[in-house]
């Protein structure tokens, strides 16, 4: 047996699976937008890792932070406060005035929970909306907000949690309508389903797993003014689009709308296990007032706050928003081109550096084969995307290389991806 195959057996023997099949390629270091397996063989990675590692893998002022941090201050009783917690509240709000009140956790899922919890603490509600395309996490409140995969199986999930249409321009529910008449129309049904006790809407700005879907412009402005019409508040879950990814240092920023309670996760700890919750002094007061309690053994770390302090630091120092924007135009039209040349493909979308381009059927094989297939065939010749396979990608590759890729970087990944469509559809 090979050290691949004898190691495999190992993973197979002794790991529990959880929604997804183990890749192939074994890393074994990482550095920038690269992976390395035992053998020095490399991959270049279009994912971030788990669409985390904005600043690439291993970028050495992380490194430098969390070795000084882990030899410093690393786990404190929950409710002692450290410097780097304080900190990072303080920078997280200089970028966004509105939302001056802080908590950090571990996880994108996590910070939902709470964010879910929060808004019920405060509305004196119980029943949340999200669309039909979300994923918010996998945590119970979590869990039910999230309509994409994950809800088979596990019996009754908690009540009173409901889902509209997503808006999606290259697959439009009803030709003809727009995305303004189909947000009222399917509140005028939210109206009609609750129970009067509608606490919030939470969504992500583009729909990553969702298959990429942004949403319009104005589309924001119109959602928070349902969700004030009824006395709701707005989460953003910005787990993937925050921290500059979109070209904008949140994604919620291109629309001028800022939501009552904004969730951070992955982009801020750049692949640390850190997640932010950050609403208004109002919301917080009343909160308080209300006697809001997500009392957790991690809330407010010292150690992953260092790292989000540095990681923040470097974005905000190096404006990698601009060059997510930057490099997210020369990406998009690569992959126009690429759309072109190969008729399985549909439709190319997304914003700065997260991007999905859409297979169509084609010759004989169905949507999520085609992706399925080029997500294979990418990793045979050295590019990790879309790993999210089994059934679960509908046809929707997803792209999101690091904000420090480099343009030779995206280059070669086109040049790779497009090698490995040509190989899925001439066989």
């Amino acid at each position: 047996m090979t050290m691949v195959s004898i190691f495999e057996a190992r993973a197979n023997r002794h790991l529990l699976r959880y929604g997804c099949d183990f890749a192939k390629f074994v890393p074994a270091k990482g550095e920038g937008s690269w992976l390395y397996d035992a053998t020095g063989q490399r991959m270049l990675d279009f994912t971030s890792g788990q669409m985390s590692s904005i600043l690439g893998h291993c970028h050495p002022e992380v490194v430098a932070t969390l070795r000084a941090a882990a030899g410093t201050l690393d786990h404190l009783f929950s409710a002692m406060i450290s410097e780097p917690v304080v900190g990072l509240a303080e920078k997280l709000a200089e970028q966004v005035p509105e939302l001056p009140r802080v908590m950090l956790l571990s996880t994108g899922g996590e910070s939902n929970e709470a964010a879910i919890k929060l808004a019920k603490t405060v509305t004196g509600k119980w029943e949340i909306v999200a669309f039909s395309k979300s994923y918010h996490g996998v945590t119970a409140g979590a869990a039910a907000a999230t309509f994409k995969i994950g809800r088979g199986g596990v019996g009754p999930l908690p009540a009173g949690y409901y889902a509209i249409p997503a808006p999606n321009a290259y697959r439009p529910r009803f030709v003809g309508v727009d995305w303004r008449q189909e947000l009222d129309d399917a509140f005028s049904q939210i109206d009609q389903q609750c129970t009067g006790n509608l606490a919030a809407f939470i969504a992500e700005p583009i729909l990553s797993s969702g298959g990429v879907i942004e949403l319009p412009p104005g589309y924001l402005t119109a959602l928070k003014a349902h969700c004030e019409a009824r006395g709701m508040l707005l989460i953003l879950d910005e787990a993937q689009t925050g921290l500059g990814r979109t070209g904008t240092m949140f994604a919620f920023q291109r629309d001028g709308v800022v939501p009552d309670i904004l969730t951070l996760s992955k982009t801020l700890g750049a692949g640390m296990p850190l997640a932010a919750v950050m609403t208004s002094e109002r919301i917080a007061q009343a909160a308080d007032d209300n006697g809001f309690f997500f009392y957790t053994t991690h809330v407010n770390d010292p150690l992953p706050a260092a790292v989000g302090l540095k990681v923040l630091e470097i974005v905000v120092r190096d404006r990698l928003h601009e060059r997510a924007k930057q490099a997210g135009d020369q990406l998009a039209a690569g992959l126009l081109r690429l759309k072109q040349r190969h008729p399985c493909i549909g439709d190319v979308r997304g914003r700065g550096l997260l991007r999905g381009i859409e297979f169509t059927d084609h010759d004989g094989k169905d949507a999520t084969q085609i992706s399925n297939a080029v997500t294979y065939a990418a990793m045979d010749i050295g590019l990790v995307a879309n790993l999210v396979r089994s059934g679960t990608s509908g046809g929707v590759m997803r792209i999101a290389p690091p904000l420090t890729v480099k343009d030779e970087e995206i280059e070669q990944g086109l040049d790779l991806l497009g090698r490995a469509i040509a190989t899925v559809t001439r066989h």
